[in-house]
């Protein structure tokens, strides 16, 4: 099996403040607006570079969407902020009219989302933002599984044109992946080669699910790792081309069953190649207040459970 090394442990919505400001200096296009949570989804390095081409818009997330969509038809490159909550489900009316069916090149960042928010509950905990921005026409859906995913994902989001939406999480978690890794936008990562079953995470799930690869390997269990960061458009060929070789798919997000990525794979497999396939994710509930990491155990999220459900799906082929 591929070794891979800890590099520390940082949030992934640094990687997304880093990022931004690195698209601001590469495109003086670039804007900002947030929605009076500057320094939580790490706005204010941009801010502080930048002031004149940053918004501070205050508690008023459908406004701010409004304004991104004009400045993105006046030829800027708008980058919107708010807790993943606020800035999907808040402003879902104006996401779907100015963004989505508009076609405008306006980038949606939704930090703080999933269980791992932990202590501030179901209220803030969106476990369906994946699936509300999936389902809309034009939108390009990224969930970066680390830092440096996120930095990339975010420099790629500013060269593309077109609605982007990025999901990012508060928690510090490995940072495995380095900046010589590859990002391109729809192309998933096959992070390592195995015959016996598909693990096929996204976001906070693609580090236990290389874990869980490990220990399945000590009791003699191949799995093939798929590090899935593009939700829509998903890569079907990496998909399709390992079931086939492995039989089974286990999927692995910090969302909803429901609208999430295992529902984007059950499609495809049905319509393709139908094979067998386990669930790693919410099943039909909200969160609660805890400690992050609490919670995914929890909730079944973690490599624990990984471990199950390929073991499970491997004596279903």
């Amino acid at each position: 099996m591929k070794e891979y090394k800890v590099l520390g442990e940082k949030d992934t919505r640094s990687g997304f403040g880093e990022g931004l400001l690195e698209a601001g200096r590469e495109n003086k296009n670039v804007v900002a607006l947030c929605a009076d949570l500057t320094p939580s989804v790490r706005m204010d390095l941009f801010q502080k570079e930048f002031p004149e081409r940053f918004v501070e818009v205050g508690i008023a997330e459908s406004n701010m969407i409004s304004i991104a969509s004009g400045m993105a038809i006046a030829g800027k490159v708008p980058f919107v902020g708010s807790f993943a909550a606020f800035s999907t489900g808040r402003t879902y009316d104006q996401i779907r009219q100015s963004v989505a069916y508009s076609d405008t090149n306006v980038k949606i960042a939704g930090s703080h989302a999933g269980i791992t928010l932990g202590e501030d509950g179901a209220t803030h905990q969106i476990l369906e933002d994946l699936g509300l921005m999936k389902m809309l026409p034009n939108m390009v859906v990224i969930n970066p599984c680390d830092h440096t995913q996120a930095k990339q994902a975010t420099i790629a989001s500013a060269r593309y044109n077109g609605p982007v939406y990025i999901r990012y999480g508060r928690p510090k978690v490995p940072v495995f992946l380095t900046e010589d890794t590859p990002f391109e936008i729809g192309k998933a990562l096959i992070l390592n080669e195995g015959k016996d079953v598909t693990i096929v995470a996204t976001g906070h799930l693609v580090w236990p699910a290389l874990q869980a690869a490990e220990e399945l390997e000590k009791e003699g269990i191949s799995a093939e790792v798929i590090n899935i960061h593009t939700i829509k458009p998903l890569d079907n060929e990496a998909i399709l081309t390992s079931v086939k070789k492995t039989g089974c798919v286990v999927a692995c997000e910090e969302h909803m069953y429901n609208g999430g990525l295992a529902d984007s794979i059950a499609q495809l497999l049905v319509r393709n190649s139908p094979a067998p396939m386990e669930y790693i994710g919410i099943d039909d509930q909200f969160g609660e207040s805890g400690k992050p990491m609490e919670l995914m155990a929890k909730y079944g999220l973690d490599k624990e459970h990984i471990i199950a459900a390929s073991k499970k799906v491997i004596s279903r082929k």
